[in-house]
Parts: C-alpha cells; sequence; structure tokens
C-alpha cells in the first residue's frame, strides 16, 4: 500500500468562531499534528512582504485560490505531511471542496464540521487578539461572505460528522475526545 495513502487528515472545518482551533487543540493534545490553513495563508503574506491584516489575508486567500486553484492551500499542506513519520494529522480550516479532493489523492480523509450560531461565532471573534478580528458586524458579515464565497458552507454541509459547540469550551473538547476517539489510529 502506499505509504501516503496510509495517513490520514482528519479535517476540521467550520465557519470563523466556531470554535476549529479549540477542537483542534485536543487532537494536538494526544499527539496529533495539527495544520492550519490560516497560518499557511500568514506565512504567505510574510513571505511576499504583506502585513497580516483582516484586509490583506482576505485578498491573499482568494488570490492564491483564483491563482492556483481552489484545492492550492491543501496542496501547498501535503508536502508538510509527508515529512513527518505520523499517520493521523489534522488540517483545520479546509474552505472548499477541492482541498479535500486534493488531500484525498494521497491521503485518507476525514471531515468533521464545528457548528455555532452567528451571534455566538461574532461574540467569540470580538474576544480574539488577532489582527483579523472582526471590528464590528458588517466586517463579521464580510468575511462570513468571503468564506462561503469560496466553499466553506458546501465542505460544512458534507463533513462526515458535526459537533455543535453553543455551549462550554469544556463542552466543545468533550465532544471532541468523544469522536476523535472513534477513528482509527
Amino acid at each position: 500500500m502506499d505509504k501516503a495513502k496510509q495517513k490520514t487528515v482528519i479535517v476540521v472545518v467550520g465557519m470563523p468562531g466556531a470554535g476549529k482551533s479549540l477542537a483542534s487543540s485536543v487532537a494536538a493534545k494526544r499527539g496529533v499534528p495539527v495544520f492550519v490553513s490560516g497560518d499557511i495563508i500568514r506565512a504567505e503574506a510574510k513571505r511576499k512582504k504583506l502585513s497580516a491584516s483582516r484586509e490583506n489575508l482576505g485578498r491573499l486567500m482568494l488570490k492564491i485560490r483564483e491563482e492556483e486553484g481552489m484545492g492550492a492551500v491543501a496542496k501547498r499542506l501535503a508536502p508538510l505531511i509527508d515529512k513527518i513519520d505520523k499517520t493521523q494529522f489534522v488540517y483545520e480550516g479546509a474552505r472548499s471542496v477541492e482541498e479535500i479532493e486534493e488531500l484525498n489523492k494521497k491521503y485518507h480523509v476525514f471531515t468533521i464540521a464545528i457548528h455555532a450560531s452567528p451571534k455566538s461565532r461574532f461574540r467569540r471573534l470580538q474576544k480574539r487578539r488577532r489582527s483579523d478580528r472582526p471590528r464590528n458586524c458588517k466586517d463579521f458579515l464580510e468575511r462570513d461572505d468571503r468564506e462561503l464565497k469560496v466553499g466553506v458552507g458546501k465542505l460544512i454541509a458534507i463533513a462526515d460528522r458535526v459537533i455543535e459547540n453553543e455551549d462550554t469550551k469544556n463542552d466543545l473538547k468533550r465532544r471532541t475526545r468523544r469522536l476523535l476517539r472513534t477513528l482509527p489510529n
């Protein structure tokens, strides 16, 4: 069997502020390497000497996908996965079905959607200390619109499993741990 195909990529998807990072941290505590799509975009911004502003990162995300295809970020992820001698990985923040298709060429893929209401997501995003957090409701809605345009809604709809995140952080962690225990190592 192809060595790469023996690896499983657990793709964690969701709208901004849904709880993807918290869910991914549960896997990280189990020793599973976690790769974040936003980090890949931020690294590209740094390489191009762009500030990591909300506007720059949003434009860069769209530009990379426009120039290299909707699976571009997943293509950049594959060499990172191939360097590590593990069987399970988390890719947090995929945005399109094409990214899943790209990963499926080399790996087993299992998608988990984290779902939270817009009200909960906006409140969480406001608490973040990141440069790309929305300043107001208009920013929040624009970001949601941009994310939906690249296909994240479809990914959420076709996820293998969905975890609701309307309660406490510990509730999300518990639900994520429970789901991860059901996956083969």
